[in-house]
């Protein structure tokens, strides 16, 4: 049986804000909880899609590879939030791969029992369509930086959205490393270090370690 705290971190997730606690410890029932040492895969794409995960501790990196061997992160998920829950639904296998990018505790829920439950419940399945649609909204809005905008204005998009989620204007904290900051961007290392360092010489932001200093936020909107 999933602790107190595994209960309420599933408490406070976007995908099952406001349900009531009898239906909480429902999901926490189902749940089974798994551990990954840093760089061990969590799934790879194309395996078969009988849960999904959410994270309790650490990080977790969402992956495509090429044929070439090139890497796009598409997501890095932290604590409370789920994935794989779209393939879940449609049946088909998993779409991407997805790898821990620290120690992690994550959460199993099984097809099986998961849609048993939300087969019974509305607000379950209304919290699962608002997730759906944010995810979809994520996945159009990166495709836009990368389809439409160079490398700056994905960075610069990326810092105005850090400071909206993390509710501070003046600086945000890069939950990732650079590195794996630049695979979602869809650049190298050194050229988000050289657009770094030019927005840094134009006077847009001050770089401190994983934080960033905004000085001049209206000129990151327009770019």
């Amino acid at each position: 049986m999933p602790s107190e705290k595994v209960k309420e971190i599933i408490g406070r997730s976007f995908l099952f804000d406001g349900l009531p606690r009898e239906q909480l410890d429902q999901l926490a029932a189902i749940a089974t909880t798994k551990e990954f040492k840093r760089g061990e895969p969590i799934f790879f794409e194309g395996d078969e899609a009988n849960g999904f995960y959410m994270v309790l501790d650490g990080k977790v990196k969402i992956f495509k590879m090429s044929l070439v061997g090139k890497e796009q992160t598409l997501h890095i998920f932290g604590p409370g939030e789920p994935f794989g829950e779209v393939a879940v639904f449609h049946g088909n296998p998993f779409p991407a791969n997805a790898v821990a990018l620290s120690r992690a505790r994550i959460l199993f829920f099984p097809r099986d029992g998961f849609v048993d439950l939300v087969t019974g419940n509305a607000s379950l399945a209304l919290n699962l369509l608002a997730m759906l649609s944010l995810r979809l909204r994520r996945f159009a809005s990166q495709i836009e930086s990368l389809s439409l905008k160079e490398v700056p204005g994905r960075l610069a998009a990326h810092l105005v959205y850090l400071a909206e989620e993390q509710g501070d204007d003046g600086k945000v904290i890069l939950d990732i490393p650079k590195g794996q900051l630049a695979s979602l961007l869809g650049t190298i290392p050194e050229t988000l270090s050289r657009i770094f360092a030019k927005m840094t010489d134009e006077g847009l932001i001050q770089v401190d370690g994983r934080t960033i200093h905004i000085l001049d936020l209206p000129r990151l909107r327009e770019m």
